[in-house]
């Protein structure tokens, strides 16, 4: 098979004022990636990787289910299978992702930083490519650090647990990497949140005790050692929360029936739908007010249906690919939990993510209910996530932006992935975004203004997310 058009330089862009907003201002831009699954050990150590295997495949849950789909083994997957044997097993793989946004996603990869132009990833080509991406690795220049070097990353914004040390941060932020690229955690509370299992939940409380120096026997003391802990990742330069929730927590409770859902959990009890529903919402709007207490963004990433096969998780464990689109009810709740914080003018800076697609214009008539003026874009309808992290998925969120709110506003495209390499995505998000452009141009939807365009395709890829989280850029 001749090598395609993914390696093309005008890859998507359909006609010559797309090509000139691309390569004349979207391919100038930083990548500024304010939400990732980036390892910050990894980045404090910058961990040089031993094989394109260790980069590429460990941990990518989009691979892993495109090879158990193809008839894959698991032992060539997550198993003990070599380096070789599980790129053979990838390579193998990828003729069959024909129209699967992984076969865009390979080749850019290998495009970039690899350098592979001339044929495709399949059976006959595996073992020249697997070499030639070790003999890049093995030159030294494409270590954790070395490849937000190549890549242009100005700023990663990491995905951090509050019982997390945050020593790797503290590393980080005095490493020689710092004068490239910044790295600051984020605030992830969502095991806070877990009473649903108390022995796991409990065994995490003890976690924030030690690492905060404070017991926590009342709810009131789970809010005071957050609060420790939310001080001390604001100290290190973090400016963002996020959450990974099925929906919004926003139940009526009293104070009262908090503490007693507290108690009930931290002795090790079960508690019944409703009183754990009652300790989410006053737990979720409280830690709400820390964020904006003190000048933080809440983000929200909504409606994911997570481990469906009780099979494979326990054989695997949790987060191994066994997760899919769910369909709650997200306006209803989402709405009130925003009200309440607003009613009170508290509702901090807010990025909402869905993952079902038939939400996309929920959220984006969602976020103008909330929008008071202080700040362009104050709330924000988040970048097509997980998977909808495609061509078709990312076009319909732009759409139903640019339909019901600003998308000049918009604060643009972030990697939310595990992988050093997925910042080709980014350049996928700017092909699209430029020949979405240049097609409306053509057809007279739009002017055909190099300059305006060129504006809006810069602040959407960059200059947008610079002024609204306003985090500290290296100066190098």
């Amino acid at each position: 098979m001749s090598a395609p058009g993914v390696y093309s330089e005008d890859f998507l862009l359909e006609t010559e004022l797309a090509r000139r907003l691309y390569h004349g201002h979207a391919a100038q831009q930083p990548i500024y990636d304010y939400h990732c699954h980036l390892s910050p050990e990894r980045l404090a150590q910058d961990h040089r990787f031993a094989s394109i295997s260790e980069l590429w495949l460990d941990g990518d849950h989009y691979k892993w289910r495109a090879m158990r789909s193809n008839g894959v083994n698991e032992r060539l997957i997550t198993g003990d299978a070599s380096a070789w044997e599980k790129f053979e097993a990838w390579a193998g793989t990828v003729p069959f992702t024909l129209r699967n946004p992984l076969w865009h996603w390979t080749h850019l990869e290998l495009k970039n930083p690899f350098g592979v132009r001339d044929r495709l990833l399949g059976p006959d080509s595996a073992r020249h490519v697997f070499d030639l991406c070790n003999e890049r690795l093995a030159a030294g220049d494409l270590s954790a650090q070395g490849l937000l070097r190549h890549f242009r990353v100005v700023v990663v914004c990491t995905t951090d647990d509050p019982g997390d040390s945050l020593e790797h941060h503290q590393a980080c932020a005095s490493s020689p990497g710092a004068a490239h690229t910044r790295v600051y955690p984020t605030w992830r509370p969502d095991k806070a949140l877990g009473v649903e299992e108390p022995a796991e939940w409990n065994r995490w409380v003890e976690r924030l005790e030690a690492v905060s120096d404070r017991s926590i026997a009342s709810y009131a003391e789970l809010l005071a050692a957050l609060e420790v802990r939310h001080r001390a990742f604001h100290e290190l330069g973090c400016r963002l929360s996020d959450h990974g929730l099925e929906r919004l927590y926003a139940e009526d409770y009293g104070t009262g029936e908090v503490e007693a859902a507290f108690a009930r959990a931290r002795g090790g009890h079960e508690l019944d739908a409703a009183a754990a529903l009652k300790f989410k919402s006053a737990l979720l709007h409280d830690l709400a007010l820390l964020d904006h207490e003190r000048g933080w963004t809440q983000q929200f990433h909504l409606g994911a249906q997570r481990n469906n096969s009780t099979r494979q998780r326990r054989k695997l464990g949790p987060d191994t690919g066994f997760d899919s689109i769910g369909d709650l009810e997200q306006a209803r709740p989402l709405a009130r939990f925003l009200d309440r914080l607003d009613e009170s003018d508290r509702l901090a800076k807010t990025i909402l993510y869905n993952l079902n697609p038939a939400d996309n214009e929920v959220m984006a008539t969602m976020i103008g209910n909330f929008q008071d003026g202080s700040v362009p874009g104050k709330i924000q309808y988040g970048s097509a996530w997980w998977f909808l992290d495609q061509l078709d998925g990312m076009q319909r969120q732009i759409d139903a932006l640019s339909n019901m709110g600003l998308l000049s506003r918009f604060v643009g495209m972030l990697t939310d992935s595990r992988s050093f390499v997925s910042y080709s995505r980014h350049e996928y998000f700017r092909r699209l975004l430029c020949n979405l452009l240049g097609n409306e141009a053509k057809r007279g939807l739009l002017p055909d203004d190099e300059s305006a365009l060129g504006r809006l395709v810069t602040d959407v890829c960059f200059e947008n997310a610079r002024q609204y989280f306003g985090l500290e850029l290296p100066r190098a």
